[in-house]
């Protein structure tokens, strides 16, 4: 765990590595060699290298200044993310990993230090113009994270054999988790001139379907516009569940309970709803449609209504909703189908293996929900999630989106870009 942690924060070649914990261990191994260790001090050691090293590279100051005036010794005793960072601008200064005592010993301590953690601590945050906000989804996503595991955030969420052996791990973050209940910044982005942040609900997917859950995470949701607001952001998307119809009808909720809010909520069903659209094969004359029916599916329905491509579903259920959404004009080509034959299928959430073994080999699955289906045929292609490409100038993504490759963004999260670019 330490090591991962360590990796997290520090990147070095090697050979640095093992000099590194051949430095570091010189004290275990001393007590060790005199009989004078135990196990507390040893993890209690590398706990205090570890998280030293972690503070000290993570670039963003936050040990106030009264700490070291209560008690003035401890400058000598413990060092500053701004102390170290000093190191590398002017690297023949500020040597000293923890302790700066010899730095002030040997003349090598840097005299702007302390008026660079002065001027840092006042440092006003800088305030995005657009927000993602999403939430964990199974309870070992927090490995997928940037402070999780690097091999974890750079391929799509899947959960791994080993993950079963870090169990205490996960269900002790799980815990935490419910403790702190509150919204915290995933990943901050820069594209041109505009600044993004990804905001994190501390909820799980499975708590989304849980009633008794409802109040609780649409008050985390409300408090997150809120201060985005405050904060001054321009427009907030909301990602998976946080935008569920039975939830907060896409949002709606807040903004009628708010009715003063400057900022745009975004849902972005219209460019999700576009992407699967621009999915569909040239020359398709019908489309099966089959899952849950979501304010996409029906954008979906009545554009291919209109296109005079059929659309056919398979519950009376589903007709009857997407029928609703329909003009007179387009009733026509909304049909209930009573076989599996379709080539094409747009699918949600719901869609059961049972239903994919009937599907004709070589059909053609397309995704138009926020999760991907689980995949039961070898002999049929899948779509993603409705996502696209990101250019190269957006910077500073660092893992995965939920189950999509590297550099590939969800339409949810796509639509907030697109209406700040607007204007």
């Amino acid at each position: 765990m330490f090591f991962f942690f360590f990796m997290a924060a520090v990147v070095y070649p090697f050979s640095e590595i093992i000099i590194y914990y051949m430095l570091f261990s010189i004290i275990p191994m001393t007590l060790i060699l005199t009989g004078t260790t135990s196990l507390a001090s040893i993890v209690g050691y590398f706990t205090y290298v570890d998280f030293m090293n972690n503070m000290g590279h993570c670039n963003f100051e936050f040990i106030p200044k009264w700490l070291f005036s209560l008690f003035p010794p401890l400058k000598f005793l413990m060092y500053t993310p701004s102390f170290h960072s000093l190191h590398h601008m002017q690297f023949r200064t500020n040597y000293c990993l923890f302790m700066p005592l010899y730095d002030y010993i040997y003349g090598t301590m840097n005299k702007f230090s302390d008026a660079l953690q002065e001027i840092s601590l006042k440092k006003k945050e800088k305030v995005p113009r657009i927000v993602h906000l999403t939430h964990l989804t199974t309870l070992d996503s927090i490995y997928h994270l940037r402070l999780g595991l690097s091999s974890l955030t750079s391929s799509p969420h899947t959960s791994k054999w080993y993950m079963w052996l870090m169990w205490p791990l996960t269900l002790l973050s799980t815990t935490l988790t419910w403790i702190y209940g509150r919204t915290f910044v995933l990943e901050r982005n820069h594209f041109n001139m505009l600044t993004l942040q990804t905001w994190v609900i501390p909820k799980y997917s499975v708590q989304y379907f849980l009633r008794w859950h409802e109040n609780s995470i649409n008050d985390l949701i409300e408090q997150a516009i809120l201060e985005a607001e405050k904060k001054g952001v321009k427009v907030l998307s909301l990602g998976l569940l946080n935008q569920g119809e039975e939830l907060n009808r896409y949002g709606g909720v807040y903004v009628k309970r708010n009715p003063q809010l400057k900022i745009k909520e975004v849902d972005g069903s219209s460019l999700a709803a576009a992407i699967v659209l621009n999915s569909i094969p040239k020359g398709t004359t019908q489309v099966l449609l089959r899952g849950k029916i979501t304010k996409v599916a029906c954008a979906i329905a009545v554009d291919l209504c209109k296109q005079g491509i059929q659309v056919a579903t398979l519950p009376q259920d589903e007709y009857m909703k997407l029928s609703k959404s329909l003009e007179m004009s387009s009733e026509n080509s909304l049909i209930l189908s009573k076989s599996y034959s379709q080539k094409i299928w747009l699918v949600g959430d719901g869609l059961t293996e049972e239903e994919q073994l009937k599907v004709p080999k070589g059909a053609l699955f397309i995704t138009y929900s926020q999760f991907p289906p689980k995949k039961f045929r070898k002999d049929c292609l899948y779509h993603s999630t409705p996502a696209m490409l990101i250019p190269t100038i957006l910077e500073n993504v660092h893992s995965c989106e939920n189950w999509l490759p590297r550099r590939v963004m969800s339409a949810w999260r796509i639509a907030g870009i697109v209406h700040a670019l607007e204007g």
